[in-house]
C-alpha cells in the first residue's frame, strides 16, 4: 500500500480510550465535523479545563533552559493561561465552581515549585508538535500523541517519560497510556528510554515509578485496538454498547441535537458546554 498519511487512520491514547468505552462517541468525538463549520466538537468541561491550564503552563516552562525554568513563578504563568478557560470557556456554570477549580490548579503548581525535581534536571523535546509515526504501513494506521515531559540523563544518554496528572484518580493499570508513549518516544527521538513515571500533582510531591512495558507486547495490543478502529471506520459502524446511550456518547449527542451552548473555537474545534449541568467533579 502507497504511504499517505493524510489518508491513514490516526489513532492516539484519547481517540482508543474512547472507542473502547463507546464506538458511537468515538464517532462524534474524533470522526464527526459539524456540517456548517466543518469543525470536530468538544466538550469543554471543568476538570479539562483544569488540566489543560495545567499542562499549558509546564509545556510552556518545558521550552526553556533548565536555570530560566522557575525564574517566573508558576502561579504568575497561570494568570494568563487561566484566561483561555475562564467562564463558559472552561465550562464553570458559577464563580465559585471556577474559583474551586482554579485553586486546585494553582495548588498543583506550587507543589511543582516547592518541590521541582524534574524541572531542575535538563530535558529533551521531541521536534514535532504532535509526535507521530507509521504504526503500521500495511494497515494504514499512524500512531500520535503528545508526551508531557522527557527528563534526560547524560551519563547514560537516555531519556524518562513524565506524565503529569491533574485528576483525582490513579491510571488504570490496564491503560495503554505509558505503552503508547514508550513506542512514540522510542520511534520519534534518537535516545533509549530507560524510565516512565507518573506524577499525580494532586497529591504527589514527585513522580512515581513505573515499569517500563515490553515494547513487542505494547505494539501488538495498539495495533490490535487500531485495526479495531480501521475497520470500524470502513464500515461506517459505530454502535454504542448500550441501547440507550451511555454517558460516553449522551453530552456529544445533545450537542449534534443541538442542546448544548456554543462558547468558542480551539484549533478547529467547536467547543461546547452542557449549560444546564454541573460537570465539577468529573474527571
Amino acid at each position: 500500500m502507497l504511504k499517505d498519511k493524510f489518508n491513514a487512520v490516526w489513532i492516539s491514547h484519547s481517540s482508543i480510550s474512547d472507542y473502547l468505552k463507546c464506538p458511537r462517541a468515538y464517532l462524534l468525538k474524533h470522526v464527526y465535523r459539524d456540517p456548517k463549520t466543518h469543525h470536530k466538537l468538544m466538550l469543554m468541561q471543568p476538570a479539562l479545563a483544569l488540566g489543560q491550564a495545567v499542562h499549558r503552563v509546564i509545556e510552556d516552562v518545558s521550552r526553556l533552559p533548565v536555570e530560566e525554568r522557575l525564574r517566573t513563578p508558576l502561579g504568575t504563568r497561570l494568570n494568563a493561561v487561566w484566561e483561555t478557560v475562564a467562564g463558559k470557556k472552561g465550562g464553570f456554570i458559577s464563580q465559585e465552581e471556577e474559583m474551586r477549580f482554579r485553586s486546585r490548579a494553582e495548588d498543583m503548581l506550587s507543589r511543582i515549585s516547592s518541590h521541582p525535581g524534574p524541572l531542575t534536571k535538563k530535558a529533551i523535546k521531541i521536534r514535532r508538535d504532535l509526535p507521530y509515526y507509521w504504526l503500521s504501513e500495511e494497515d494504514n494506521i499512524m500512531l500520535c500523541g503528545k508526551v508531557d515531559w522527557l527528563e534526560y540523563n547524560d551519563v547514560t544518554d537516555s531519556v524518562k517519560i513524565i506524565d503529569f496528572k491533574t485528576g483525582k484518580y490513579d491510571e488504570d493499570p490496564d491503560s495503554l497510556q505509558l505503552p503508547i508513549y514508550y513506542l512514540l518516544v522510542t520511534h520519534c527521538q534518537t535516545k533509549a528510554v530507560s524510565g516512565a513515571a507518573y506524577w499525580y500533582l494532586d497529591r504527589d510531591d514527585a513522580p512515581i515509578d513505573m515499569p517500563l512495558p515490553d515494547a513487542a507486547a505494547a505494539g501488538k495490543d495498539i495495533l490490535d485496538a487500531g485495526k479495531r478502529i480501521a475497520l470500524a471506520r470502513r464500515l461506517e459502524r459505530f454502535p454504542c454498547p448500550k441501547k440507550d446511550g451511555c454517558s460516553a456518547c449522551r453530552p456529544y449527542e445533545s450537542i449534534v441535537a443541538g442542546r448544548a451552548e456554543f462558547v468558542g473555537v480551539s484549533d478547529y474545534q467547536d467547543i461546547y458546554i452542557l449549560a444546564l449541568e454541573s460537570s465539577a467533579e468529573t474527571e
